[in-house]
């Protein structure tokens, strides 16, 4: 009895405390990775383990450096992180490359990545067209793509297509595989497979959609590259996350080795030493980076090793495995001036040598660059992290590298030469060999770097560059993540970089120079944070006859971005639910909701609904499509009430009869549209006018509809 009376043995109060203790198990469990945090403060400096290459060009494409006002020619290699900017000039292309992603841009594109680290691929394209091509994409990423009037996010591996317009007053979001999800102004809308939507106005974001049409030169140029990945036999030997590894199919051969595992050996020219043709470049948070001028120059440069069998240099990829962390060099420098005089030299790293970075970092981070680019001992590597990074000592003691006595592997140049990135082969002095073995091994090189390190070879050439108009430019874009505020120009750290030569500035230094213009501000000024957005759907598919393979590519292909679409070419929004409003323009298409079969109109002739027979030239000889779309119209010009050539052209639902539509579990049948049509009177206003509420308050398809509206997947 007195057990039943005392509280702390009732079930309830066992209970409580039952589930006290799961509280507090949770938030010691949620407080442990703090904890870690605030007891390692260097976390917070590593750089990040992903870095973008400049991997190809075609045309004139130029490049402009983060916090750095001035265009210069852009080079191939050229690592990209962020605040970097790329424009692709008129007729001319470029390929970014990720390792997980490739970012393919058109002809008058300006392109930038607002933040680039190992959870945020965020990149903003001010005009002209992006194809984006995502293979493996974690859970804990976010790949956005801002625009001047939406942001869009990519939540799923795919193909992608993003298009804004010359002057910025829409954009062009197109899915061939995959889904994202768009935001502006208060609304988001969710996008799938084989939708093309276009996007207008900044105060509210009015979506139209429209299903994809037939591959453009563009596509089938960014196609072609992908080909190269997919396919590659490079796969088979290193990870599919090594940067630029499909590059190495075409210039070299692989071949196994019992000491190393699988090598792979460029094809050069005799002599030939890793290391010794390209430049070095000023990137921070990094400091000195090597960008080689071979084509396939990146990958076996910033990942893994380099060995010397029987006189030929081949290279040594880390375990496929593990996920590869980029190094700016994967070298160690010589010191005691090699060669006379202020002279700088260096040479690769071997298999299982250890690469201490020259820029602040945690032990996990030295860990991490190490195993995942050779296999090396963990114990050797934390051994050789205490004695040079903790002792804040920048000579390494009491070790032996396997290339350091190799014929032709010192590399050595004038220290003027290597400060401003000038051409290695053009600028090499002769190293003595017995000054070599004599001379200590430094993990980074005591060179205080002069602005053209940062801007590169072409830095003297600027003002010839091309660059993009100030209106592109300077535009503003919706984001919906906020990015990190823009790093601060060059000629802004040059007084602390001379405190010490060859050492960057610690990524949280470097953030405390760019802090926000203004308290409370955004980090980046031209960046405007959409406000929290209102889940809408966009129109239904009209089923537009203009974007089916066979039909006249559209006036805006990428590469050769047109004007926006006539406010007639909108897109049907009757609700699936009701039946149809008498149209108050002639841009209604006169398909009834797919769940409710429409009569025809009495005073217009019957709809052939046979089944498509013998067509004409210019008809396809394939089955009818699914969603029965309309034959494309001919080709006309322009005039007022019609759309532009190139677009669809739906008519006035006034003007011909409504037809019958086919069940759902049927194949649609075609109509074929009379040569000629009445046109049924009606005044100009109704003709052009627009009624602003239906864009504001897009129409909820019923799931009928939805799937009777799913598109076409041939084209693709």
């Amino acid at each position: 009895m007195k057990e039943a009376l005392n509280p702390a043995s009732s079930p309830w109060t066992r209970a409580q405390k039952l589930f006290s203790l799961i509280a507090i198990l949770a938030f010691v469990a949620a407080a442990c990775p703090m904890i870690a945090a605030a007891q390692d403060p260097q976390d917070q400096d590593d750089p990040p383990s992903r870095v973008a290459r400049l991997g190809y060009m075609e045309g004139s494409v130029s490049f402009q450096p983060a916090g750095e006002n001035e265009w210069v020619q852009a080079v191939p290699n050229r690592p990209m992180t962020t605040g970097d900017k790329l424009w692709a000039d008129r007729d001319s292309r470029a390929e970014v490359q990720l390792g997980s992603s490739m970012i393919d841009l058109g002809s008058s594109t300006g392109f930038s990545f607002l933040n680039l680290d190992d959870h945020t691929v965020q990149m903003e394209v001010t005009a002209g067209a992006l194809n984006v091509r995502v293979w493996h994409l974690d859970r804990d990423t976010n790949f956005e793509i801002d625009t001047p009037n939406q942001a869009f996010t990519i939540t799923e591996p795919g193909r992608y297509r993003v298009e804004t317009s010359e002057n910025g007053d829409y954009t062009v979001v197109t899915i061939r595989e995959g889904a994202g999800e768009s935001s502006g102004n208060g609304q988001s809308y969710t996008l799938h497979s084989g939708q093309r939507t276009t996007f207008r106005g900044t105060t509210s974001l009015n979506a139209d959609v429209e299903q994809i049409g037939p591959p453009d030169d563009f596509v089938a140029w960014s196609d072609r590259r992908e080909h190269r990945y997919n396919d590659s036999p490079s796969a088979r030997y290193c990870s599919r996350q090594v940067v630029g590894f499909e590059d190495l199919d075409e210039n070299g051969d692989w071949q196994p080795s019992p000491q190393y595992g699988n090598v792979w050996y460029p094809h050069v020219h005799p002599g030939w030493a890793p290391y010794h043709d390209g430049h070095w470049a000023w990137i921070d948070p990094w400091g000195w980076t090597w960008v080689d001028d071979a084509p396939w120059g990146y990958a076996p440069f910033h990942y893994g090793r380099w060995v010397n069998v029987y006189g030929r240099w081949g290279w040594v990829p880390g375990p496929p495995e593990v996920r590869p962390v980029y190094a700016p060099a994967l070298v160690v420098f010589v010191g005691g001036h090699p060669g006379g005089g202020s002279n700088v030299a260096w040479f690769p790293l071997g298999p299982r040598e250890v690469y201490v970075p020259a820029y602040r970092v945690s032990p996990g981070y030295v860990n991490r660059v190490n195993v995942s680019n050779t296999t090396v001992n963990q114990t050797t590597v934390t051994n050789v992290y205490n004695t040079t990074i903790v002792n804040n000592n920048t000579t390494i003691n009491r070790v032996t590298y396997v290339n350091q006595n190799v014929h032709g592997a010192v590399a050595a140049m004038p220290q003027r030469a290597f400060a401003s990135a000038q051409p290695v082969a053009r600028n090499k002095v002769q190293v003595n060999p017995r000054e070599l073995r004599n001379a200590p091994v430094m993990a980074r090189a005591a060179v205080q770097p002069a602005p053209q390190a940062v801007l590169g070879p072409h830095a003297n050439e600027a003002r010839r560059a091309a660059a993009p108009p100030p209106t592109v430019a300077n535009r503003q874009v919706f984001a919906k993540t906020a990015p990190p505020p823009p790093p601060p120009a060059f000629a802004a750290r040059q007084q602390i970089l001379a405190q010490h030569p060859g050492q960057p500035i610690a990524r949280q230094e470097l953030a405390k120079m760019a802090a926000p213009t203004r308290p409370g501000g955004p980090a980046e000024p031209r960046v405007r944070v959409v406000s929290p957005s209102k889940p809408a759907t966009p129109p239904p598919d009209s089923n537009q006859p203009g974007t089916r393979p066979g039909a006249p590519p559209a006036a805006n292909a990428p590469g050769r971005l047109g004007q926006p679409q006539p406010e007639n070419e909108r897109m049907n929004n009757q609700p699936g639910n009701r039946p149809a409003e008498s149209p108050a323009r002639n841009d209604r298409s006169a398909l009834a909701p797919n769940n409710r079969p429409a009569q025809p109109a009495p005073s217009q002739p019957a709809p052939n609904n046979r089944p498509e027979g013998n067509k004409g030239g210019n008809r396809w000889s394939e089955p009818p499509a699914r969603n029965g779309r309309p034959d494309t119209a001919p080709n006309r010009g322009s005039q007022p009430g019609q759309p532009a050539p190139g677009q669809s052209d739906r008519g006035n639902p006034g003007d011909r009869p409504n037809r019958t539509q086919p069940r759902n579990d049927q194949a649609p049948q075609q109509h074929k549209e009379p040569p000629s049509r009445p046109q049924a009177p009606q005044s100009s206003q109704q003709q052009h006018s627009a009624a602003p509420a239906e864009h504001g308050r897009p129409a909820q398809p019923s799931q009928q509809q939805h799937e009777s509206n799913k598109p076409d997947r041939r084209e693709r």
